[in-house]
């Protein structure tokens, strides 16, 4: 059994066209051995963002802590700790923060779609 915590302390920047402000943490991973989803904690700083972006395959996203904007498919939504998200396969989408605190959320991916740089909120 893995026993990780979430921390907005060990996140790492995540460094790609199209981001402001945003860091991520390896929760279970490739390296971890897990077969068939990946999770990753997103931490987006007030006034970040995610890239508009789309893949092939669908996702989770799990709010954590705070009040963002989630963008999908052009429909935008405020969202708030404890909603939960399902952003369907080549849906072009992004999180935004334009509150005064931290935004941080899980995101889950198909294993075999992992691939060690994340796009935040994939």
């Amino acid at each position: 059994m893995l026993i990780r915590r979430t921390d907005p302390g060990t996140t790492s920047p995540v460094e790609m066209d199209g981001v402001k402000d945003v860091s991520m943490q390896v929760m279970v991973g490739r390296e971890d051995q897990a077969p068939n989803f990946a999770m990753r904690h997103f931490v987006v700083q007030p006034g970040g963002h995610t890239p508009h972006h789309s893949h092939d395959y669908e996702h989770e996203v799990y709010i954590v802590e705070g009040t963002g904007q989630a963008e999908c498919d052009g429909e935008t939504a405020t969202v708030t700790e404890g909603d939960v998200l399902y952003v369907p396969a080549n849906a072009v989408h992004q999180f935004r923060n334009d509150s005064d605190e931290a935004f941080r959320f899980l995101c889950l991916v198909p294993m075999e779609f992992d691939c060690g740089t994340p796009v935040p909120g994939s």
